[in-house]
C-alpha cells in the first residue's frame, strides 16, 4: 500500500511539473535591459497564458524562462511577476507586462491604443515611462525610452 500511495505522490508531482505547450514559435529576439543583453534566436512556447521563452546563443540554451503565476529564470529560480519586474525591468510596470508583450496584448490596459490595419500601436508617456509599442503580423516592438529597455520579437521568416 505504501509503494501505490508513492506511486500516486510521484505521479501527482511530475504530472503538475510537466508542461505540454500547444503553440511553439521560433523568433528573432532582441532584449536590452539594464540587467540583460540579448540578440538571438528564441522559442516561445505557450498555452493561453502560461509561456515558456529560452533563449539561444551559438545553438545553445542562454537562459529559459517560465511565465504562469510566477516567472522563472533558469539561473535565478522563482519569483513574483513584481519583483522579475523590479529586478529585470521596471517596478512601476503591470505585473503581467512580460506576458502580454510576448503575446502581443495590450499593455497598461489599453492606454494610448490605437488600432491599425495591420495590427495596433500604443504611445504611453508619464513621468516614469515613455513607452512606444507595437505589435503587427510580423514583429513586436517594445521601447520605453526613459528606462532603457527595448524588446523586439520578428517571426523568423521576416
Amino acid at each position: 500500500m505504501k509503494y501505490f500511495f508513492a506511486f500516486v505522490v510521484l505521479f501527482l508531482l511530475t504530472a503538475c511539473s510537466i508542461k505540454s505547450y500547444k503553440y511553439t514559435e521560433t523568433k528573432i529576439l532582441i532584449l536590452k535591459t539594464p540587467k540583460i543583453k540579448f540578440s538571438d534566436i528564441a522559442y516561445l512556447r505557450h498555452t493561453g497564458d502560461a509561456l515558456e521563452l529560452e533563449l539561444f546563443v551559438a545553438g545553445h540554451v542562454f537562459k529559459k524562462m517560465t511565465i504562469n503565476h510566477l516567472i522563472c529564470v533558469s539561473d535565478e529560480g522563482c519569483m513574483s511577476k513584481s519583483a522579475f519586474n523590479a529586478e529585470y525591468l521596471n517596478k512601476i510596470y503591470p505585473q503581467n507586462i512580460l506576458q502580454n508583450i510576448l503575446l502581443g496584448h495590450k499593455i497598461f490596459q489599453g492606454k494610448g491604443f490605437v488600432k491599425n490595419t495591420s495590427g495596433f500601436t500604443q504611445h504611453i508617456r508619464t513621468s516614469a515611462v515613455d513607452i512606444k509599442y507595437r505589435v503587427n503580423s510580423n514583429m513586436i516592438y517594445f521601447k520605453d525610452r526613459k528606462n532603457h529597455i527595448l524588446l523586439k520579437i520578428k517571426d523568423i521568416a521576416q
